[in-house]
């Protein structure tokens, strides 16, 4: 019995140290908490702008949206990515130390760049929708375009955030359909997800 035991914990070390080699096991669930919560504070903080300027995101989106409006939306939305940046790499910066693994190298590396270039060519495509003035599609490119980087970098991280991206696709290619449902469904994509997401995570590996 202690023989199968001993033969059970040699095989979950290897195992561990394939992982530690190939993939960043450090991202930490409570970034994925924090992210949503800027989320939900920025959709929040647009909803309420919406209201001050009597703009009605369900029936004159574009119609009404001057460059002022853009310029406040987009200055939100940078604040948000700034906000769930800077969380993120706090606290994957804070587990990485609790695991005595290190926060930059090669496997960090793999992934950020498989995040970078989806979440770079969603950039420039909302860039572009904007420049056309087909607003009402962003946000669903946004979240389409940020399933596909979790998608693409989930192969060098946990696993459990390929399942995040495809609900995020699938988000957002009903709010691509349901144009007029785009904030709300943006909230629920980058908002409740990342909270539910963060949450599982933290409750799954880091307790």
């Amino acid at each position: 019995m202690n023989q199968q035991q001993d033969q059970l914990q040699a095989l979950h070390e290897i195992r561990s140290i394939m992982d530690r080699s190939s993939r960043f096991i450090s991202l930490s669930g409570l970034s994925g908490v924090f992210a949503g919560l800027s989320a939900l504070a920025g959709a929040a903080l647009v909803k309420w702008y919406f209201t001050q300027h009597n703009i009605n995101y369900y029936n004159d989106l574009a119609s009404k949206f001057s460059r002022e409006n853009i310029f406040f939306v987009l200055a939100v939305a940078v604040g948000v990515l700034v906000l769930a940046f800077g969380t993120a790499t706090y606290f994957t910066a804070r587990n990485a130390r609790k695991k005595n693994q290190r926060t930059w190298d090669n496997q960090s590396k793999r992934l950020l760049v498989n995040l970078a270039i989806p979440l770079a060519a969603g950039g420039v495509f909302c860039t572009v929708l904007l420049y056309h003035g087909i607003l009402y599609l962003v946000a669903p490119a946004m979240l389409v375009f940020y399933g596909l980087a979790l998608l693409n970098g989930s192969k060098y991280t946990l696993g459990d955030i390929r399942y995040l991206g495809i609900i995020q696709i699938i988000i957002g290619l009903i709010a691509s359909v349901y144009v007029s449902y785009g904030l709300m469904l943006w909230t629920v994509g980058f908002g409740m997800l990342h909270i539910v997401y963060g949450a599982l995570v933290y409750f799954k590996y880091e307790r």
